[in-house]
């Protein structure tokens, strides 16, 4: 798997000893249940995460550049998504711990990786989704330049709820 540097982060895959940094962001409510994940129980069941989700191609930890994973992003390609099932569009998918919110640190990495996306994987299409109140993402692919596509309803923990659908081309 490649690894990414910025200005200010590193993205690099995941690896078990991960799992308490995980867990220490990804317990808090406010940083799950926005992006349709609940939040983690234990330093174990962000282990699992890891092993299970996570070890997904082109999905990255992101890291300080002391190697903390604060966060995580990725590309959810042909039959890692319901997005689509073509082979030259992929999914957008991130989220970073709370304290970490509001610095610019998601587009910083998102840009880096859209750029690998279109450049070197051969995408056409990326898409990317919000949940119906998730102001944080939306503003994230505002700066990247995605484009309100369509609104979908669907029931979340027995309330309905909207998924607004973003896309980004590059030819």
């Amino acid at each position: 798997m490649v690894i990414f540097e910025t200005k200010r982060l590193i993205l690099r895959p995941w690896r078990e000893q991960d799992a308490e940094s995980l867990y220490e962001y990804a317990k808090d409510p406010e940083v799950g249940l926005p992006a349709g994940w609940p939040p983690h129980k234990s330093v174990e069941h962000s282990r699992e995460i890891i092993r299970d989700v996570f070890s997904a191609p082109h999905t990255y930890a992101v890291c300080l550049k002391d190697g903390a994973a604060i966060g995580s992003i990725g590309l959810k390609l042909k039959g890692y998504t319901d997005m689509t099932d073509r082979e030259d569009e992929c999914e957008l998918g991130y989220w970073i711990g709370k304290p970490y919110w509001g610095q610019g640190l998601i587009p910083e990495v998102a840009r880096e990786l859209l750029g690998y996306a279109f450049k070197e994987l051969g995408m056409t299409t990326v898409w990317c989704g919000y949940y119906e109140g998730n102001e944080k993402s939306r503003r994230v692919q505002e700066k990247l330049g995605f484009t309100y596509l369509l609104t979908e309803r669907f029931q979340f923990d027995g309330q309905e709820m909207e998924s607004i659908e973003n896309i980004l081309w590059r030819t």
